[in-house]
C-alpha cells in the first residue's frame, strides 16, 4: 500500500513517501480503504516522538481516518463490505489501507462526505466530551471558549450554541472578533488586553451581569489559564484541553475550594479506548446535529497523499485557515 512512512522520530521532512506491506486483518478486524484523514497538530507530536501513544516503527501517522470497508475478518457481524466508517484508530491514516477493530468503527451517514467526516473528526468529538461529559452543560449556561477560532474552539462554539448555551469567545486579538461572532459567539473576550489577570475576568463579568462563566474550555494554558480561572462562576467547571500558548500552568487549590468549582482534564483518546459506548453517543449526536444543519465543519483544504509535507507544514507553520485533509485515493 502507498503510505507516508515514519521510520525515525523527527521533523516532517524526515518522513518518507513509499510503500508498506498491506495490513493483514485477523478476527474482529476490518480492512478499510482510506478515503480521507484529517491533519492535526497532534500529528506533529507523534512525528516528533512527543506523544504519549507511539506505535512501533515503521508506521504511517494519521489519526481517525475514515473510509470504505474492503475486507472483513472472522467474527465481524456489525459491518460488511462496502460500509463507510469513521475509524477510531490512533495511527495508520496517512495510507491507502488501514486495519481497524470492528468495535472501533462508527458507521458514517450516507449524506456525510468523507471530507466532511474527516474535517469534523478529532475536533467535534473533543468539544463534545468537554461540554457534555466533563462540563455537564445545561441549557442557559454561559460557556467561555478560549482559543475560540481554532479548530476545537470553532467546534465547541457551535456545539455549545446547539446545546442551548450562551457562548463567549476568547480570541488572541481584536482582529478576530468578527470571525468569532460569525462562528456563533454571543460575545468576545480580548486575550491581548493589558493586565490580563484582571481584564479577562472583567470582560466576562461585564457580559454575564457579574455571574462569570459556568463552563470554561481551555486549549491554551499559560497565563491565560491563570487569568481565566478567576472568571469561573460559583459551582462552575473549567475543562483543561491543552497548552497551545506554552507554559503548563499550576493552580492554588484554595481558589477551587472558595468558589466550589471543578477543574478537570480531557484526554479524548482515552474515551476511544475505555468507553466506546460514550464515543458512539458522541458521534451520533454530532452527526444528527450536522444533518439538522445546526453545526457545520470548518472550511477544508484537501491534499493528495503525496502532498503530505505541504499539508503538515500548514499546521506546523500556522498558515492553515481551516481544516486540512489528506485524500489517499486521489
Amino acid at each position: 500500500m502507498r503510505a507516508v512512512i515514519l521510520r525515525e522520530f523527527g521533523d516532517i521532512e524526515d518522513l518518507e513517501f513509499g510503500t508498506l506491506p498491506d495490513p493483514v486483518i485477523k478476527a474482529n478486524d476490518v480492512l478499510v480503504k482510506v478515503d480521507a484523514a484529517s491533519v492535526n497538530f497532534v500529528d506533529l507530536l507523534v512525528i516528533g516522538g512527543k506523544y504519549q501513544f507511539l506505535p512501533d516503527r515503521p508506521f504511517a501517522p494519521g489519526k481517525l481516518a475514515n473510509g470504505t470497508i474492503v475486507d472483513v475478518g472472522p467474527g465481524v457481524s456489525n459491518l460488511k463490505l462496502g460500509d463507510r466508517v469513521q475509524t477510531m484508530e490512533e495511527s495508520g491514516g496517512f495510507a491507502t489501507l488501514l486495519k481497524a477493530k470492528a468495535s472501533q468503527c462508527i458507521p458514517l451517514p450516507d449524506a456525510l462526505s468523507a471530507v466532511e467526516a474527516a474535517s469534523m473528526s478529532l475536533v467535534f468529538d473533543t468539544a463534545w466530551f468537554a461540554l457534555r461529559e466533563r462540563g455537564r452543560i445545561q441549557p442557559g449556561e454561559t460557556v467561555l471558549v478560549l482559543g475560540a477560532t481554532g479548530a476545537v474552539g470553532f467546534a465547541a462554539m457551535q456545539l455549545a450554541k446547539s446545546m442551548g448555551a450562551k457562548v463567549i469567545a476568547g480570541v488572541s486579538s481584536p482582529a478576530k472578533f468578527k470571525l468569532a461572532l460569525a462562528g456563533g459567539a454571543d460575545g468576545v473576550v480580548d486575550l491581548s488586553a493589558e493586565d490580563l489577570r484582571n481584564s479577562l475576568r472583567s470582560q466576562v463579568y461585564d457580559q454575564t451581569d457579574g455571574h462569570g462563566a459556568d463552563i470554561i474550555l481551555d486549549m491554551l494554558g499559560d497565563d491565560i489559564f491563570d487569568a481565566a480561572i478567576r472568571a469561573v462562576a460559583w459551582k462552575g467547571r473549567m475543562v483543561v484541553i491543552g497548552f497551545a500558548a506554552g507554559r503548563i500552568p499550576t493552580l492554588k487549590v484554595n481558589y477551587v475550594l472558595l468558589k466550589n468549582m471543578e477543574v478537570s482534564g480531557l484526554q479524548v483518546s482515552d474515551y476511544r479506548k475505555r468507553d466506546m459506548p460514550q464515543m458512539l453517543a458522541c458521534f451520533k449526536e454530532v452527526y444528527d446535529l450536522r444533518a439538522a444543519g445546526k453545526i457545520s465543519p470548518s472550511a477544508t483544504e484537501t491534499f493528495a497523499l503525496e502532498e503530505y509535507q505541504k499539508a503538515l507544514s500548514r499546521i506546523r507553520d500556522r498558515t492553515a485557515t481551516g481544516r486540512i485533509v489528506l485524500m489517499p485515493q486521489e
